[in-house]
């Protein structure tokens, strides 16, 4: 590629429909121009801790993030270079020992994460930021459905996690990153009209 990738961070809270925008963006492209990043899969590796130890981790928290890593690997996806993005493992609360995701450079290359504008060197590197908004008992009801039939979490568990963490965290941290956007989705309503104009706008800058 002759040109400099356009690079699109997507934030909002938990099960807020960040990853329903991002498979719309996607559809409206090539797949072979898009590449996408989900900053779930850059959470420390912590084989320092047991299990029970990784449980207590708050992982909604921006230290649970290794954004020196994800850094790196934006970087060199800008400069038209491979990467080999690490799995989360969430049912272990750890990164998968041996296994990592090949995402190669692309014309459109979008980091999606609850703390995609969160970090100031990282949103310098952006061309358009965005934040999906939705109503809080919606993102918590599909956090429970999600945690509970994809990662393994017990009812008591989710629960008590959101009370404690995802909750608090989102105040503190996620929502004051709003104010970074230069489009708030709201993903309580349809917002077709939005991914219209965002994917015009992409394309207005790939001309």
């Amino acid at each position: 590629m002759n040109h400099k990738p356009i690079l699109i961070l997507i934030a909002g809270g938990t099960a807020s429909g960040k990853t329903t925008v991002v498979d719309k963006i996607i559809k409206s492209f090539n797949p072979y121009d898009v590449s996408v990043i989900c900053m779930d899969n850059y959470y420390k590796k912590r084989d320092d801790l047991s299990f029970e130890e990784r449980k207590k981790i708050n992982y909604d928290h921006p230290d649970a993030i290794d954004m020196e890593l994800l850094k790196r690997h934006i970087r060199a996806l800008m400069d038209s270079r491979n990467i080999d993005c690490p799995v989360y493992n969430f049912a272990q609360h750890n990164r998968e020992e041996s296994k990592t995701i090949k995402i190669n450079p692309a014309k459109v290359i979008i980091i999606e994460g609850i703390l995609a504008l969160y970090d100031p060197d990282i949103r310098s590197l952006a061309d358009i930021q965005i934040f999906v908004e939705s109503d809080a008992d919606i993102r918590f009801i599909r956090r429970l459905k999600r945690d509970m039939e994809e990662r393994g979490r017990s009812l008591d568990n989710v629960i008590e996690q959101y009370l404690t963490t995802v909750k608090p965290m989102y105040e503190a941290y996620v929502v004051p990153t709003k104010r970074f956007a230069d489009i708030i989705i709201p993903n309580d309503t349809k917002h077709d009209i939005a991914i219209d104009i965002l994917s015009t706008k992409i394309k207005d800058i790939i001309r």
